[in-house]
């Protein structure tokens, strides 16, 4: 085996050219990142696509062929789908309790900015109670 391989060629079993599509993007030490994307997307149209794109997008292409095989190959049914859509939940709920704490703080701080409107009402209270305690004693049940 020809250490110089990348990952691919070394998989394929296949001499690794100078211009390898390859080489820049899967390493030799890196032999799962490939075969993950060869088993999801195959080796010919992973090679086409990234032959398409410029060279300055193509290890970002990779290396997110190269997370999104391995979440499918991890959740076949939603793949990476389920993971953004966990963290989308996630976020949403985050958001509901943003809303709720902010609004418990607009109370409190209503609360501390009214402190003479407790006494207030509770001599209300007190007057209410005297004048029908009046009208009690008036009729002769006191």
């Amino acid at each position: 085996m020809n250490p110089g391989r990348c990952a691919a060629c070394r998989y394929l079993r296949r001499k690794c050219p100078p211009d390898c599509i390859f080489s820049p993007h899967f390493p030799p030490n890196a032999p799962r990142k490939f075969v993950s994307v060869h088993r999801i997307y195959g080796a010919s149209n992973v090679a086409k696509l990234l032959q398409q794109l410029p060279p300055h997008l193509r290890a970002e292409a990779a290396e997110s062929l190269c997370l999104e095989a391995q979440y499918r190959i991890e959740n076949p049914v939603y793949g990476c789908v389920g993971l953004v859509s966990l963290l989308q939940q996630q976020i949403h709920d985050a958001e509901k309790q943003l809303a709720k704490i902010r609004a418990e703080i607009a109370v409190l701080k209503s609360q501390a900015q009214q402190p003479q409107a407790a006494p207030q009402e509770n001599l209300l209270d007190i007057g209410s109670n005297l004048s029908f305690s009046n009208h009690q004693a008036s009729y002769g049940f006191m």
